[in-house]
């Protein structure tokens, strides 16, 4: 039988959100069951819907009743139960359970929901890639040309990402076992802030949303699994990342992977927002504040900030319907890794200067006698 936990988008009848599905379920994988959450909006003003349950890790029907519902206000990070938003929205009316039916068949899952006799329907969503490759048609490119397309781009138009391979585009959490991100931030966030504020010379105001941004980067930076995706605004920067820890023995592919996404124009386009666990689907930039984060300045980063596991189907969706390209993947060759190595680090794109420190300098130094930035020997 199909497991069922992962990420699952659709859309309902009526959805007038637009380009990107209205209804989502997020369930983390357990040990017997799957826990997660469901969550649907619309874009009329009225508040959206969630619930929390569990379900069998496998099966292929089941059912659960009486299961509790949470309304979600437009616009804010928040849930309120029925009593709180009758209150706040006097001219809707708002069921208090819903009962709902799985079928899972695959990577389709259909639900039949019903809250009253004559209020029921059903919508059906789909599994998000559980594989690791990216779907993305990849420009393939030498490092010279690769140079010339950096060159003329715009500063600041786009960021780049660098990556050893051609994997999706998929941020920390997500390529995890959870999917929850109304966990995350019930859970393990409150636990991060507390074991971690006593390890930091700054206390980071947990009401304040820029510094509980700059606390969310910390972890990224420091190997803890987030929403975050690490971009930098330079293209060159990218191909460091995308370089540094590549190594043949145990690669899948002769190729490293950048890609270049279009900040400016992504931006303008849509709403950025800075949340992501009563929220829509979305992909937003997130330029934190650099706090306790001596890497930011040097790396030239940005992040982006996601609920969203597919992000290259929900791109490519977007960008078919739009005619405009907002996301670029680029390979180049990885067998030229010693040669494109020494030339960043006469860019002054090194370990050392990127991560401020002895980790870093040692690591800059391990590659001058050790790796990559060995000068060829001449034959005699």
């Amino acid at each position: 039988m199909p497991l069922v936990a992962g990420q699952w988008t659709g859309c309902t009848p009526d959805n007038v959100v637009g380009q990107f599905p209205n209804a989502i379920i997020d369930l983390d994988d357990g040990d017997k069951v799957a826990r997660g959450t469901a969550r649907v909006f619309t874009a009329d003003g009225s508040p959206g819907v969630t619930c929390e349950f569990e379900l069998p890790r496998e099966f292929t029907h089941h059912e659960l009743r009486g299961v509790q519902l949470y309304w979600m206000p437009p616009g804010q990070a928040t849930m309120l139960n029925t009593s709180q938003i009758k209150a706040a929205f006097p001219d809707y009316q708002f069921p208090e359970t819903i009962n709902l039916r799985f079928v899972l068949d695959g990577d389709e899952l259909s639900v039949n929901w019903q809250t009253e006799p004559d209020n029921s329907g059903q919508v059906t969503f789909q599994r998000s890639p559980t594989g690791t490759e990216s779907s993305l048609r990849a420009d393939n490119m030498s490092w010279a040309e690769f140079k010339d397309f950096a060159l003329k781009q715009a500063p600041q138009a786009f960021v780049y990402r660098g990556q050893p391979e051609p994997f999706r585009l998929r941020t920390a959490f997500h390529r995890t076992y959870r999917k929850d991100l109304i966990r995350y931030v019930i859970e393990d966030i409150p636990t991060a802030h507390r074991q971690l504020s006593a390890r930091t010379s700054h206390f980071f105001d947990a009401n304040n949303p820029q510094q509980m941004g700059a606390f969310w980067n910390l972890l990224q930076h420091h190997g803890y699994p987030t929403p975050l995706l690490d971009w930098t605004y330079s293209p060159f920067v990218a191909a460091f990342f995308a370089f540094r820890r590549r190594k043949s023995s145990d690669s899948r592919s002769d190729k490293v992977r950048i890609f270049a996404f279009d900040r400016d124009g992504w931006s303008k386009q849509f709403a950025q927002l800075d949340t992501v666990n009563f929220a829509p689907l979305h992909f937003s930039l997130f330029e934190a504040i650099s706090l306790e984060n001596a890497r930011a300045i040097p790396q030239q980063a940005i992040s982006t900030l996601t609920n969203v596991d597919d992000v290259e189907t929900l791109i490519g969706r977007i960008e078919n319907s739009s005619g405009k390209t907002f996301l670029k993947a680029i390979d180049l060759p990885a067998e030229n890794r010693s040669e494109i190595m020494v030339e960043l680090s006469l860019m002054g794109i090194t370990a050392g200067s990127l991560f401020p420190g002895l980790d870093g300098a040692c690591e800059e130094l391990m590659g001058r006698f050790f790796h990559h930035q060995l000068p060829p020997l001449k034959a005699d």
